[in-house]
């Protein structure tokens, strides 16, 4: 019997999730992020599924990081354009991204100055990044309009040119510097006559006034809701991953008895405690606290001790049917239909589902279900 975790993958969530975003900003474009391996999902599977939705429902283009994500997808038969969100890293890369005919964001002079300094074979569409207030990546606003006419007065080089940048609190409920920035980008964006895209998940959900040519959900395809506080769209999110595992083992402890290293969880009435195959080592964090939900046999049950490499320990005093393979659901969906929100438990890590989901190492078979109707 091979060991019981594992990765469930709903490819019918993430199609909903995709379907989700684009009704929250009918007349935009929805640019689907699927970088870091589709934030741990598997971007070729997630493509695929995306990929197979009707005409007029699909995605007009998926977003990457870097080259070899863009390649990854190419060479598992991804037709749709790519954007490579911070575009080339070094000069050579240029002739790939035409070759592959990938888009590009251009964040920094010196990308500029290798785009024009030689002719690919064939112009790259370009998405000029602007710093609207995340000081992160990006041109100055008042830097843009310069290197906007040096990309448009090279059609050779480049074509298709748009403005993006990226919200820093657009998830957060004080609404000050997402308001200056889209007013920034707003202003930019009408005195260029360029098409924008700006919002991320949290204001494609959230800031319907950030709605421009495009959006681009990333995390919120995969089930994470990225709000402060809820909307009633962001609540419709359905968990694309469910890490699933079983009880390996169950012990009856005394009360005064610990559980774990370093003695951290110590029993404060007669307890069971169950051993579940899932630790650290496959990417479960480590910081999860004492009292984090777990989900055994569809009920909730909180963790008991350390997080160790290849184990950890749940209580299960309340749950009397709990047993040896009963079901353990570290994040996702139960059998029975209980959800045990990703978010919830990244909040007991002092983490965000981004680091959760991303977390999930290859050891963790990933098993899909949806297929590519």
């Amino acid at each position: 019997m091979s060991r019981p975790l594992v990765a469930e993958v709903d490819l019918d969530a993430l199609r909903h999730n995709y379907r989700l975003a684009r009704a929250q900003a009918p007349a935009s474009r929805a640019l689907a992020v699927i970088k870091a391996d589709g934030y741990g999902h598997g971007a070729l599977a997630c493509a695929r599924a995306l990929e197979s939705l009707p005409d007029g429902e699909r995605p007009p283009a998926f977003a990457v990081a870097c080259l070899e994500e863009a390649e990854t997808l190419r060479e598992g038969g991804i037709r749709s354009p790519i954007v490579l969100l911070e575009g080339v890293f070094e000069v050579a890369e240029l002739e790939r991204v035409a070759a592959l005919s990938l888009w590009m964001a251009v964040h920094s002079d010196w990308q500029v100055e290798a785009l024009l300094a030689r002719r690919p074979s064939r112009p790259i569409p370009v998405w000029l990044k602007v710093d609207s207030g995340m000081h992160r990546l990006g041109f100055l606003p008042e830097e843009a309009p310069y290197v906007w006419a040096r990309l448009a007065d090279a059609p050779d080089h480049a074509c298709d040119l748009h403005l993006m940048s990226h919200f820093a609190t657009a998830d957060e409920a004080d609404p000050a510097t997402c308001r200056r920035q889209l007013a920034t980008m707003r202003a930019l964006a009408e005195r260029l006559g360029a098409p924008l895209c700006l919002a991320n998940s949290p204001a494609t959900l959230g800031w319907p006034e950030a709605h421009g040519a495009w959006v681009r959900p990333g995390v919120m395809l995969y089930g994470s809701d990225p709000l402060e506080v809820p909307t009633a769209a962001s609540r419709r999110l359905l968990p694309v991953m469910t890490l699933r595992s079983a009880i390996i083992a169950v012990r009856d402890i005394a009360a005064g008895e610990a559980v774990g290293y370093g003695r951290r969880w110590v029993a404060a009435r007669p307890s069971r405690i169950a051993t579940v195959a899932c630790g650290y080592g496959d990417g479960y964090d480590r910081h999860a606290v004492d009292g984090t939900p777990t989900l055994v046999a569809g009920r909730r049950a909180p963790l008991a001790g350390k997080v160790s490499m290849d184990m950890l320990t749940v209580d299960i005093t309340d749950i009397p049917e709990a047993e040896i393979g009963s079901e353990v659901v570290l994040w996702g969906r139960a059998a029975n239909g209980a959800v045990l929100s990703i978010d919830e438990v990244a909040r007991h890590c002092d983490t965000i589902s981004y680091t959760l989901l991303t977390g999930v190492l290859p050891r963790v078979p990933r098993r899909y279900h949806g297929g590519f109707d």
